[in-house]
């Protein structure tokens, strides 16, 4: 398929289809004209990509986490930096829910005494 119906089908703009490519988490073929010809399987990894980006992921957790998907849902197979990764990619998730709950609280602050 081309690049126009996997970002259609993966929800995924042309430009960033490009960036992971030059990025190096998607590699389609090229047919002999030079255009990118998108398998299923890229499609599939363009999806994982996406829950990855949603998630907050950088591209530098992504290289580490998406040999280790086996599946859409996404499961994983024991790679040897995903738990390390997992923790890390966590705690930085959990300071940002902190900062928000005090950005929140100070909002709120601020609004009660109007």
């Amino acid at each position: 398929m081309q690049i126009g119906e996997i970002a259609e089908r993966s929800g995924i703009s042309l430009r960033m289809l490009r960036y992971y490519e030059r990025e190096g988490l998607l590699s389609p073929a090229r047919r002999e004209s030079g255009y990118r010809d998108y398998s299923e399987e890229d499609l599939e990894q363009a999806r994982r990509i996406r829950q990855l980006a949603d998630a907050g992921l950088t591209i530098e957790a992504m290289h580490d986490l998406l040999p280790c998907i086996i599946s859409p849902e996404p499961r994983f197979h024991p790679c040897d930096k995903l738990r390390a990764r997992l923790s890390g990619e966590l705690s930085k998730l959990d300071r940002k829910l902190e900062d928000i709950r005090q950005s929140r609280s100070m909002i709120a602050s601020y609004l009660d005494s109007l």
